[in-house]
């Protein structure tokens, strides 16, 4: 979707069309979660600190999210992806992939298909979509930013190689800014230079995701869609008003975060055996610290215990903390982990 939670809220409120929006908090410390394409022009992105924002374009208006139109709305694309394909691959309200290759309506061509479910989006929905089409995941993710807003594009197998050795590694999909800046220092700064490195040299640099980097840099992505997807991992963090530097200020927001969190959980009939907690620092340096245990957490008071833990592994501190997160993975159906429990009394 284009700038999906932006593009809803002008869609809902004609006052916002064609203006600038952003899609967060306007408050000191608050973030923007989402640009309209007005916004973007200016620089504005996600994740960017909205008095940043602001600077940037004193014209900007904030709208505070609202989470639970949104999943309507993602709910109704779904059904749309539906009618042409089981095989759909959700990852984020706004995002799946779809393996057309047998769909419903017998289309053989995968852009005309394209072009059916973003039409009936926009009768939907009232929302402009723009698709990526490929022979694997990789490309069709790369495909789908070729042409936004209200776009598709194709890249065929017999392209595929070739666009991945044009394209910049700091652009893959799943290359963060991190990982950019350690290929370029070792001179790796387009798929065609990561094609000229041994399996063995990126497993040496790259660990287990060296062997990703060697298939992708070819044009190669066996991963097929998963409809079934399971969930890896839950979180919520927040950022704060002002910086905390006393852990007892911090204990709160911890058990706030776990409390949202346990909620997720149990709405989804989960349990997780790691807490991994986020730190961000007033200079914007992040650490995390996790931990696993034997058997899924019980109660979320657990989870506060473990979370506070981690937390106090990090004190004293230097700095003050402005964010902090909390996420739980090694996940399990809640039934199941219960029934491991009580057959270990």
């Amino acid at each position: 979707m284009d700038a999906f939670y932006a593009s809803v809220e002008q869609r809902d409120d004609p006052g916002l069309r064609g203006r600038p929006v952003a899609v967060g908090g306007s408050e000191v410390r608050g973030v923007v979660a989402a640009a309209s394409y007005e916004a973007r022009v200016y620089g504005i992105r996600s994740a960017m600190p909205s008095v940043t924002a602001k600077r940037r374009c004193p014209d900007l208006v904030f709208v505070p999210p609202r989470f639970d139109v949104y999943r309507a709305v993602s709910a109704q694309i779904r059904e749309i992806f539906a009618e042409h394909t089981d095989l759909i691959e959700p990852l984020s309200l706004d995002e799946a992939y779809l393996d057309v290759s047998e769909n419903k309506h017998g289309i053989p061509i995968a852009s005309e298909i394209a072009t059916l479910i973003r039409a009936r989006i926009k009768e939907v929905t009232g929302l402009n979509a723009s698709a990526g089409i490929s022979y694997c995941k990789f490309l069709a993710k790369m495909a789908s930013d070729l042409n936004k807003p209200n776009g598709q594009a194709v890249i065929t197998p017999n392209k595929g190689p070739s666009f991945v050795e044009a394209l910049a590694v700091k652009k893959f999909h799943g290359v963060g800014p991190a990982t950019a800046e350690k290929m370029e220092r070792l001179g790796i700064y387009t798929g065609a230079d990561l094609k000229t490195k041994p399996l063995a040299y990126l497993q040496q640099h790259f660990g287990k995701a060296g062997s990703w980097y060697y298939r992708i840099a070819r044009g190669i992505d066996n991963r097929p869609v998963e409809p079934d997807r399971p969930r890896k991992s839950i979180g919520a963090e927040d950022t704060f008003r002002i910086d905390l530097f006393a852990r007892e200020s911090v204990y709160p927001e911890i058990n706030a975060l776990v409390a949202k969190v346990w909620r997720l959980c149990a709405s989804k009939q989960l349990r997780a055996r790691t807490v991994t907690l986020k730190v961000k620092y007033a200079d914007f340096q992040q650490v995390t610290r996790s931990r696993t245990v034997s058997l899924p957490f019980r109660t979320a008071a657990e989870v506060e215990e473990l979370s506070r833990a981690l937390l106090d592994s990090l004190f004293p501190v230097e700095k003050g903390i402005r964010l902090v997160g909390v996420t739980v993975s090694s996940l399990e159906n809640a039934k199941a982990a219960s029934e491991g429990q009580l057959a270990l009394l």
